[in-house]
């Protein structure tokens, strides 16, 4: 039984302090995984709570056929497309920047990899919303690519051509922003 489980099944069973432990799990990530659906670290945050919203107040009942991790953030993307539904089409562009200043060390050496950072960031925004939910998920959240085609709804080979061709689009990106050999 994996954390979340055990922590979700601790909350079913009153100990509410199980979902404050919840949210400081999977709060950021699940963050950032849904900003890189709706491109807008504000509205992510509030589908966020709308997820743990949810949790608390509806307590859906978790199966056990995925890991809590896969199952929590098929809850907050489906809340995510449904938020970008109810969008008009002309108010689903432009995220959010977001941005992690570096700690102390060489200035110049900190400043660059700031720009490379930038510059993934601007390439991702520009790839299909997708191609950025596998990249995010697996990527940058740590997903096995079965629990991220999970998530996405789709089977392993799907999602593992869809990796195929996130990396490549990345790599076409990063190479017009002047990026090369960024190990993709």
């Amino acid at each position: 039984m994996d954390n979340g489980q055990s922590c979700y099944s601790r909350y079913l069973s009153g100990d509410d302090l199980a979902m404050t432990e919840l949210v400081c799990s999977y709060k950021d990530g699940l963050t950032m995984y849904l900003c890189s659906i709706v491109g807008d670290l504000g509205e992510a945050e509030d589908l966020t709570e709308e997820t743990f919203f949810r949790l608390a107040y509806k307590k859906p009942r978790f199966s056990g056929q995925s890991t809590f991790k896969t199952w929590l953030y098929s809850i907050g993307r489906n809340l995510a497309l449904d938020s970008l539904r109810r969008k008009p089409k002309a108010l689903r562009a432009g995220a959010a920047e977001i941005l992690d200043i570096a700690g102390d060390e060489d200035i110049e050496a900190n400043y660059l990899r700031e720009e490379q950072r930038i510059a993934v960031h601007r390439a991702l925004r520009k790839l299909r919303p997708e191609y950025r939910q596998a990249v995010c998920l697996v990527y940058l959240e740590g997903f096995k690519v079965s629990d991220a085609a999970a998530v996405m709804g789709k089977s392993s080979r799907q999602m593992t051509n869809l990796l195929y061709q996130a990396k490549k689009a990345l790599k076409t990106e990063l190479e017009k922003e002047g990026i090369f050999h960024a190990g993709l």
